[in-house]
């Protein structure tokens, strides 16, 4: 067969150890031939491809981004939609399409298979928040870079006798703000999951404080304070109608410190975290994952998506990723609490 790929969406650690497993299985294993789509559903609406022979994906696992681009695009935009990509696909001779996306990539994705196109999923995101895999590449890179960042401001804090908040990313879950906050050993770690009052967050930065610590908040961008209804959002809405978050840290700031006294700075640590190279395990599990959709393709998995399920690679169909957002349990947010303060 001949197999497009695509990366859509915010960039992310282990895209290009996808890129390399599928490529270098196909074609080993199965005799597939393979190209990559440009920036996403955007080369796939437009018919913009490059070819992907064995030797354009030596030595890219290690590397961070997407050598193929990507994009927002919503592949149903004015230009697009399933009759479009289906004749660019007829063009091109292209059997089949390997999406490596979040959420609303997966969900594009399943709404083209609907229409009978032939896709496979891989699922992606540092937020750790799709349902159906226990883990996503790019989390552990994204907590392993939040926690040296957040290491760093602790140094900062201590010397000038401060507050000190960093905002990290996850959407409208807080596994990046629970992982990095535990590991940094976080005064107080604020979630989506988790409603907080202002008066326990007090609590928490002067019981840190009056032990002669500088106080150390980790707050996920998603996190919704008593007095809001929702996540903090002042950037308008992505391409698939999201509202971009973040900037929750600098309301939080000079309310703490009006409540404590305490000089309190906020740091977003935003971007920093999607970007360089990746850990050692998000590699490994990025080149699995893509090996396994390599192997999906070959089985004529339609409509399906590679996941891992304990130390497993595992198939589970696209609808099993969408509609219900995997949180954090109350269990393991209360097992972080009893460190707060």
């Amino acid at each position: 067969m001949k197999i497009g790929i695509l990366t859509s969406g915010g960039d992310c650690p282990g895209l290009n150890a996808v890129i390399r497993g599928a490529v270098l299985k196909g074609i080993k294993s199965h005799g597939h031939e393979f190209v990559g789509f440009r920036d996403g559903w955007r080369g796939l609406v437009d018919g913009e491809v490059l070819d992907l022979p064995r030797h354009s994906v030596r030595g890219i696992s290690k590397q961070g981004g997407t050598i193929l681009g990507t994009s927002r695009t919503n592949p149903f935009s004015p230009g697009g939609g399933p009759e479009v990509i289906r004749g660019h696909l007829e063009r091109l001779g292209i059997d089949a399409v390997i999406a490596i996306g979040g959420e609303g990539t997966l969900a594009a994705a399943q709404r083209l298979t609907e229409t009978g196109l032939n896709i496979i999923g891989v699922p992606k995101t540092v937020d750790n928040d799709l349902d159906a895999t226990d883990y996503t590449f790019g989390f552990d890179t994204a907590v392993q870079i939040a926690t040296e960042a957040i290491d760093r401001l602790r140094t900062t804090g201590e010397s000038h006798h401060r507050c000190m908040i960093a905002e990290v990313m996850g959407r409208n879950t807080g596994w990046i703000a629970l992982h990095a906050g535990m590991a940094a050993g976080a005064h107080a770690i604020l979630i989506p999951e988790q409603q907080v009052s202002m008066d326990q967050v007090t609590e928490w930065v002067t019981d840190a404080h009056k032990r002669g610590r500088a106080p150390l908040v980790v707050v996920a961008e998603g996190f919704v304070p008593e007095s809001a209804e929702t996540a903090h959002s002042h950037r308008g809405l992505d391409a698939f109608g999201r509202p971009r978050l973040g900037g929750i840290a600098d309301l939080l700031a000079p309310e703490i410190e009006a409540r404590t006294g305490l000089e309190t700075r906020a740091t977003v640590l935003g971007h920093i975290q999607r970007g360089g190279v990746p850990s050692a395990f998000d590699r490994v599990l990025s080149t699995r994952l893509g090996m396994a959709a390599a192997d999906t393709a070959a089985a004529r998995g339609w409509g399906t998506m590679v996941a891992l399920r304990g130390t497993d690679i595992v198939r589970t169909g696209l609808v099993d990723a969408l509609g219900k957002l995997k949180t954090v349990p109350a269990g393991r947010y209360e097992e972080a609490a009893v460190l707060f303060g």
